[in-house]
């Protein structure tokens, strides 16, 4: 029988997948095919695959965490949470709000400041070799010295990418927190 406040055997099942799933597909995306699909694919090919990619990962972030807070959300009045179930609440609330943050402000704008770096750099003849693959000068830190269009828009995909892959990291964290306290919670193996 079940305690009150106690979730049934469903729940747990799904918020367990939930946030087992979107946590081990954000530790493929950040750790894993980023890096290998960057020193395997030439430069414009690798940021298009990211522009198809991303939107769906960071919407599939956005469902687990907002499928997570409504299983863990209404179990226990307010007033009753432990520090822990207050901890996992504020985590899982984090990790929505940088989701949705990716999701719906973030991947845009690195996408179309992507698409106009790439348009300079292709009228350049460049983003079709592989990254490292470059022998000699430097031809990307040359335009970029060139022509101030290009730096500024360089610049402004940087800024976006760098917020996008810091909010990515606090939902992988947050997320990495919730399974441990998850973890610590176990009876038995």
């Amino acid at each position: 029988m079940e305690e009150a406040g106690d979730p049934g055997g469903l729940l747990k099942v799904i918020h367990l997948l939930a946030l087992s799933g979107v946590w081990g597909m954000q530790m493929w995306v950040t750790f894993a095919s980023g890096f290998l699909l960057f020193r395997a694919l030439p430069r414009h090919t690798f940021g298009q695959v990211q522009s198809k990619l991303f939107p769906y990962y960071f919407h599939i972030s956005v469902g687990c965490a907002f499928l997570n807070l409504c299983v863990v959300a209404p179990l226990r009045a307010w007033e009753q949470l432990t520090f822990w179930e207050t901890s996992k609440l504020c985590l899982l609330l984090l990790s929505l709000f940088l989701a949705a943050t990716n999701a719906l402000w973030l991947e845009p704008r690195t996408t179309a400041a992507m698409r106009v770096m790439h348009a300079v750099e292709k009228e350049r003849g460049l983003g079709g070799e592989v990254a490292g693959s470059l022998q000699g000068p430097d031809l990307y830190r040359q335009l970029r010295d060139k022509d101030p269009k290009y730096k500024a828009v360089r610049q402004n995909f940087f800024r976006y990418h760098g917020m996008s892959s810091l909010c990515n990291l606090g939902c992988l964290v947050s997320n990495g927190l919730c399974l441990v306290g998850l973890a610590l919670g176990l009876r038995s193996i």
